[in-house]
């Protein structure tokens, strides 16, 4: 394949599709999960089963970020190629970035389950301890990196420049939602540590 005039092609509707995409899915979660805190909406609308309501937006959540993806390669494809990237080596170190990102995102997921992977957090599932074991031991978001990591990867193995935009997209997205995740997160698990001390001066 030649390299088509431009290395990213913006008038393609395809491209502001999966920008959108990327930008909804953390700003979704996010909304979803306060609600249900402060006003536990999904506890209530499947009868006050509160693990319930976290499977349906786990469901939600993976459900989304199938759609987000296969938005993402469509408009890969329809974006001009780099031939310069189009070399074994690239090749390789595009399946490595692929790799990496899937094996910080599934054993994340292992080490967490399922609620505590999908906000179970906010629906008052807490984990007792802290994980601190593989992939937490390298970083603290090892699904957003490895999800980074992954489309990074695909941008390579396309030898697409607009991939290489969303990513960085798909970056500060997560790095905004952290800002406002890791604080929540911490009040929520400082607020049970609190009605624990209580409990425990009340039944002393």
């Amino acid at each position: 394949m030649s390299v088509t005039k431009g290395l990213v092609d913006f008038n393609k509707r395809s491209l502001a599709v999966s920008a959108l995409s990327i930008a909804f899915n953390p700003l979704f979660w996010n909304f979803a999960a306060r609600q249900e805190y402060h006003h536990k909406v999904l506890t209530k609308a499947f009868g006050g089963n509160s693990r319930l309501g976290c499977y349906v937006l786990a469901a939600t959540i993976f459900s989304l970020g199938i759609f987000r993806d296969l938005l993402y390669e469509r408009a890969l494809r329809g974006q001009p190629t780099y031939t310069p990237l189009q070399t074994y080596p690239m090749e390789i170190l595009a399946y490595m970035l692929l790799a990496a990102g899937n094996v910080l995102v599934l054993s994340s997921m292992w080490a967490l389950g399922l609620t505590g992977t999908y906000l179970g957090d906010y629906f008052g599932i807490l984990m007792e301890n802290r994980v601190t074991s593989f992939p937490f031991n390298i970083t603290d978001a090892p699904m957003y990196y490895g999800s980074t990591l992954s489309f990074l990867g695909t941008a390579l193995l396309y030898a697409k420049p607009a991939g290489f935009l969303l990513t960085a997209e798909v970056l500060t997205v997560y790095q905004l939602a952290l800002t406002f995740e890791d604080p929540f997160t911490a009040k929520i698990y400082a607020r049970r540590e609190q009605e624990r001390k209580n409990a425990g001066k009340k039944s002393s």
